[in-house]
């Protein structure tokens, strides 16, 4: 099981899991971005994506309760209906290919989703919930063979017009959803075995610490504070995908 993992690597793990959900709870990303520069050098870049998937159910899980009273039902509705499917055939792909240059390509989109998205502000556009589904057919072929995805997903409900904690919980509710269908399909297909299993729970037990440490520091910003913070959240993110892909 855990035998070959020495106490320095658990700590490690379990310390940036703490610093991540706490970056999760003000930015709305975290765990998919910053675990694997972990995960990879300990486990192996293969287990990276199932075990923050199956990490994200008890993580998101966390940050919705906390975040609760912001959420939007009608778009996690909309968005997790449309994109599961195509989460189950990304992840179902991950088991037997990543793609390096794809993972350059959503680094460069989620740059540049930050300025567009001013642009549209200031032309007061808007994504529409039509919109907003079609996008998330988009969204669901990222997650499922991905992690780090949900900068995306930021990007896409601020276009709705949500703002501050709406976006953590939202975003929280749908990872959480869809969360079930990849790890489900990675567990069929032989890619999460039980030291795996563990490591996740050890991530996502870090989940309720640094969740209500976020939710503390969260209640110190203004809305207006808050969506820098998200936006600058998806310009590091972004930044991140493409170093991690041109290290690979």
């Amino acid at each position: 099981m855990l035998a070959d993992l020495t106490l320095v690597q658990l700590a490690v793990i379990a310390l940036t899991a703490f610093g991540a959900q706490i970056l999760g709870g003000l930015a709305g990303y975290g765990t998919g971005l910053l675990m694997p520069l972990v995960l990879v050098p300990i486990l192996g870049a293969p287990a990276v994506v199932p075990v923050i998937g199956l990490s994200a159910i008890i993580t998101n899980a966390t940050r919705v309760a906390a975040f609760r009273e912001a959420l939007d039902l009608r778009k996690v509705v909309i968005v997790s209906i449309a994109a599961l499917p195509f989460t189950a055939l990304s992840a179902w792909g991950y088991t037997l290919l990543t793609g390096k240059g794809a993972t350059i390509l959503i680094g460069i989109m989620l740059i540049v989703l930050v300025p567009a998205r001013r642009f549209f502000e200031h032309l007061k556009l808007t994504l529409s919930e039509r919109g907003l589904a079609y996008s998330s057919v988009g969204y669901g072929l990222i997650m499922g063979g991905t992690s780090g995805s949900g900068v995306m997903l930021l990007s896409m409900l601020m276009a709705t017009g949500l703002t501050g904690t709406q976006v953590i919980a939202t975003d929280a509710a749908i990872s959480f959803l869809l969360g079930f269908i990849k790890t489900g399909v990675f567990a069929g297909f032989g890619a999460l075995d039980l030291k795996l299993v563990l490591v996740a729970l050890l991530i996502g037990i870090m989940a309720t610490p640094g969740t209500l440490t976020a939710k503390w520091m969260a209640r110190h910003f203004s809305v207006r504070v808050h969506t820098l913070i998200l936006e600058a959240g998806i310009i590091v993110g972004g930044s991140v995908l493409i170093w991690r892909a041109l290290e690979s």
